[in-house]
């Protein structure tokens, strides 16, 4: 596919959004755009024919080898491709509109060419042309991007570095961001609440222990040193943050951490999905310390209300882009055998399983691609590198509804609204 080199600008005059050329380094609700009242300029005044359209546009961003394809969330069309070179990870900035792209040396901004502005009882829709702008925020190995409670958080493996802004500012170009050091750098990641307590991850390059919470005011409030390996985290239901151990899972909630340990000396939980509609938070689960790659059969089910730990065998494997939620808050799980597991949290039984590809296997290199399950609203996307393609799945159906071929071979996805 021709690649097209554009430039936006968005709806609240952002100047410069500059698509980079080859080589160069949640619902549809636009937080930056104010609460009430009438959009900022016309869509005519807009440059790049922005325009106003009926209904909420969904947008999904999937990395190939060698750059983004920004894909329709409804049709699955493809409506820009943007060269950029080096191993590319994505993530949801937090306001409905942009994505993070992680390069080698920055966090970058993509704004996806669609967003909302909410008016009063309803909202203006908006769609416009897609480009990688030039908001960066540069970093020595980036590492997570965490969105919660209207800010989002970078952090920056390299250097310990903790980066926090409000979400919707991205809509108003380089936003102001409040800086936090870890401890030491380390593979780490830090949660904003919405008390303005922030979570940070304990370690250093060789040994990661556990975690702190800060108070608004930057006085550390908690801390727990029982978690070693910590890795990845997961919001559940009343604001309780989940983050995982070799050993179990840390949990943070009212000012204090719960250790719940794993049923197995080493029991490695790593990568978790959480829901705000659920107590429960999906985990992963590895048994063996020795093995280059383990793949797993079992996940794990943390209760948070209850500070209990179940696990479930599925029977067949999964990787770390196989974990997402529903929207009531449904356990969902890509296996291996193409399927999508459909796990109900509070009695651990898989309810049912809906088919979308054929079976697969993981790669032993983590950054090639494998298929990737992301969930936005009802509707869930499975990629299949093997094929070219991705699906749309309606999650109450329990049926695949749109398919699409892609023109390159993709890995990572994340959704615009998710």
């Amino acid at each position: 596919m021709k690649t097209r080199h554009v430039t936006t600008i968005s709806a609240l005059a952002v100047a410069g959004l500059v698509l980079t050329a080859c080589g160069d380094a949640e619902s549809s609700g636009d937080a930056a755009s104010a609460p009430s009242g009438e959009p900022s300029a016309a869509p005519s005044e807009w440059p790049n024919q922005a325009e106003e359209v009926t209904t909420a546009q969904s947008r999904l961003v999937a990395t190939y080898d060698g750059g983004l394809l920004v894909l329709d969330g409804q049709s699955l069309e493809v409506l820009e491709t943007i060269e950029l070179d080096g191993f590319l990870r994505v993530n949801p900035a937090g306001d409905g509109r942009h994505v993070i792209v992680s390069t080698d040396q920055a966090f970058q901004v993509l704004d996806t060419g669609a967003w909302s502005v909410p008016h009063g009882d309803h909202a203006h829709h908006y769609v416009g042309e897609p480009a990688l702008t030039d908001i960066a925020f540069d970093t020595d190995h980036p590492g997570h991007v965490v969105r919660h409670a209207g800010s989002t958080v970078l952090f920056s493996d390299g250097t310990g570095q903790v980066e926090i802004f409000p979400s919707g500012d991205l809509a108003d170009g380089q936003p102001e961001t409040e800086i936090i050091m870890a401890d030491q750098p380390h593979h780490g990641v830090a949660v904003r609440l919405a008390d303005d307590e922030l979570l940070i991850t304990l370690g250093d390059e060789e040994t990661r222990t556990g975690a702190k919470v800060l108070d608004a005011d930057g006085t550390e409030i908690a801390r727990s040193e029982e978690c070693p390996g910590v890795h990845g985290e997961a919001m559940a239901a009343g604001e309780t943050v989940v983050v995982g151990c070799e050993d179990g899972v840390l949990v943070y909630s009212d000012g204090a951490f719960t250790k719940i340990a794993s049923p197995d000396p080493y029991g490695r939980i790593g990568n978790q999905a959480g829901s705000e509609e659920s107590t429960v938070v999906l985990g992963d689960y590895k048994v063996d310390p020795d093995t280059e790659l383990e793949r797993p059969e079992r996940v794990s089910l943390i209760d948070t209300a209850t500070n209990t730990l179940q696990l479930v065998d599925l029977g067949v494997s999964y990787t770390f882009r196989s974990l997402a939620r529903g929207p009531a808050g449904e356990a969902l799980v890509l296996g291996t055998d193409g399927a999508i597991h459909v796990i109900d949290p509070a009695t651990g039984q898989v309810a049912t399983t809906i088919p979308v590809i054929g079976a697969w296997t993981e790669p032993e290199d983590w950054q090639l691609p494998r298929p990737t399950l992301v969930v936005d609203g009802g509707t869930a996307y499975v990629t299949d590198p093997a094929a070219g393609e991705i699906h749309a799945v309606d999650l109450a159906a329990g049926s695949v509804v749109t398919s699409a071929s892609l023109p390159e071979t993709p890995n990572e996805l994340a959704a615009a609204n998710g």
